[in-house]
């Protein structure tokens, strides 16, 4: 028994040796390695630090600080009172990274901006392998901020201009407008899209995995506004134009019309004004038909408007005067193939008759005596069949044949406005020289102090003849007395020309013109009024175009403080019976 106890003694001594053993081997064992992971962790840590530090400093630069654009401000184009009539104002424009948007927040965010869940759901989806999509651009700033409070992972804002035109369908035509990206696309917009951008800025930030901007380092460049864009236009005088001519077109159901209002001292366009038109602010109702700048892009033929400057051309030969009589018996003329006629037989007509009632057969017979020379180059020098120097995108150059290649016939026909086309601006700008003493004063829609182009192309002598013949016409027994203004002499010229169609001209289908001065006593004003297509009993001149340049010329008179004439009993030309 003695001996059974050593030994199981001496059993226990042993498992204990090799219980004791094996633990502190397993100890040195875990602390070697565990030393020697530390010496490499600070090994590597002093490599890094000591030898690649500028390396990782710019690796960590090119993931979490960007270059970011800073959006520049489009200058403002204004009137010449200063009113605005385009301005950008800063809007915020949302976009996603698919790759880190959760398609459980579609619907929350579809409801938020006002969007179909399905579109937002299918644009998502197309757009899932991208690490860019706008969302929605152009939010009014508190909207948008409130969506970003709801911290949907991977939506993002950026800051930008949005385009805005008070004055709206008023002045579209000669503003334009911007696409969503700010780049002029129509009018002055576009004709001067390089001096009314801005230079955008650059600024550094530090970004967080999530594309957050956590830091704004500092602004390399500063964003530089666009240039201002001051017009000869006048607001006032643009609005009432506009209501003017709306109101017409309407009553009439005319195709379009147009209204152009010169000074004519200096060129400035006061007025220049289209129907249809469209709203700039609404992209979603924009059609091309109504986007036409007609005044400059559409060409007409400007029919009796055009014997003011054939009887111009034959005072300027000094072989006429206001009362050089014109036999214009029988009331009509066979040329060629065709017969002329007056409305009737007007007989023996003194010139200043021939544009009181707007004989046919009077300036043909006028044509015809001075040759086609003279009158082309009357027609020439008052810049008709030319491209004004507005610059003005899209603008027609119009047409005037030249003098070699008119026959009798057409010779005539140019004599009262056909075979030739202008536009309603080239128009305007020829009557410039009856009310700027016989100096065409070049159109200008832009402000500048430099001195504006004015071509000398009859004398004062023969221009002042020409305004008190113009003023017959307004006065009884002219054809535009419904061009007559209260208080205030003023004169012009109707005109009514067919349409050309696919057969020729058309007997149904008309242009209402009138050209006008005012006041004849110190002549200020040009206004032009053009009507196409007039429907109805009326369609004359005299009967559409003509009330709408009194009323505009009555308030434009008025709003800009001309003082009317001193008696009712204002000085006619004689007429010659």
């Amino acid at each position: 028994m003695a001996k059974s106890r050593t030994k199981k003694s001496a059993t226990s001594a042993n498992k204990e040796v090799v219980a004791y053993n094996i633990p502190v081997w397993r100890f040195a064992l875990v602390l070697s390695v565990f030393v020697s992971l530390l010496l490499l962790v600070a090994g590597r840590m002093g490599y890094l630090h000591l030898v690649q530090q500028s390396f990782l400093v710019a690796q960590g630069e090119q993931r979490m600080v960007r270059e970011e654009s800073i959006a520049a401000v489009r200058g403002d184009i204004k009137d010449r009172n200063g009113e605005a009539l385009a301005v950008s104002s800063p809007v915020m424009s949302l976009w996603l990274n698919p790759k880190l948007f959760n398609s459980e927040n579609t619907q929350k965010l579809a409801t938020s901006l006002g969007m179909s869940n399905a579109k937002l759901a299918r644009r998502l989806k197309r757009n899932k392998n991208q690490g860019f999509m706008y969302v929605k651009r152009h939010l009014p700033p508190e909207l948008a901020e409130k969506i970003l409070s709801y911290k949907f992972p991977g939506l993002f804002s950026e800051t930008e201009y949005r385009r805005f035109y008070p004055a709206s369908a008023v002045t579209a035509h000669v503003v334009g407008m911007t696409n969503i990206d700010g780049k002029g696309q129509e009018g002055l917009e576009l004709a001067y899209d390089e001096w009314l951008q801005g230079a955008p800025g650059q600024q550094r930030v530090v970004k967080d995995l999530l594309g957050n901007v956590i830091k704004q380092l500092n602004v390399s460049a500063i964003a530089k506004p666009g240039n201002e864009l001051k017009l000869t236009l006048d607001l006032r005088l643009q609005y009432l134009a506009y209501r003017e001519l709306k109101a017409v077109v309407q009553a009439h159901k005319a195709n379009w019309g147009s209204a152009v209002l010169l000074d004519a001292r200096n060129g400035d366009i006061l007025a220049l004004v289209n129907r249809p038109s469209y709203n700039p602010n609404n992209r979603s109702t924009l059609d091309p038909k109504t986007m036409r700048n007609r005044a400059l892009t559409d060409m007409v033929e400007p029919g009796s408007t055009m014997k003011a400057f054939t009887v111009a051309a034959a005072l300027k030969n000094k072989k006429y005067n206001a009362n050089t009589v014109i036999d214009t018996s029988p009331g009509y003329m066979r040329i060629k193939h065709k017969t002329i006629r007056d409305h009737r037989n007007y007989g023996e007509m003194s010139l200043t008759k021939v544009i009181t009632k707007s004989s046919n057969i009077g300036v043909a017979k006028l044509a015809h005596e001075m040759g086609a020379e003279n009158l082309w180059t009357m027609l020439h020098d008052a810049k008709l069949g030319q491209a004004t120097a507005l610059g003005f995108p899209g603008e027609a150059v119009g047409k005037l044949p030249y003098p070699q290649k008119l026959d009798k016939l057409g010779l005539a026909t140019l004599s009262f406005g056909y075979g030739l086309a202008v536009t309603p601006l080239q128009l305007a700008q020829a009557y410039t020289a009856f009310a700027n003493k016989g100096c065409v004063q070049e159109a200008r829609l832009i402000m500048t102090n430099a001195q504006v182009p004015c071509d000398q192309i009859m004398s004062q002598s023969v221009a002042k003849n020409m305004t008190e013949m113009l003023e017959t016409v307004t006065q009884k027994g002219g054809t535009g007395t419904r061009a007559k203004v209260e208080g205030y002499r003023v004169g012009g010229k109707t005109g009514t020309s067919h349409k050309v169609g696919k057969e020729g001209y058309q007997d149904s289908e008309y242009t209402a013109i009138f050209a006008g001065i005012a006041p004849i006593s110190d002549p200020r004003f040009v206004l032009v009024v053009v009507i196409d297509r007039p429907q109805g009993q009326e369609y004359y001149g005299g009967e559409v175009a003509a009330p709408v340049f009194g009323r505009i010329m009555e308030e434009a008179l008025r709003t800009l403080q001309i003082a009317p004439d001193q008696s009712q009993d204002f000085h006619v030309a004689e007429v010659s019976q």
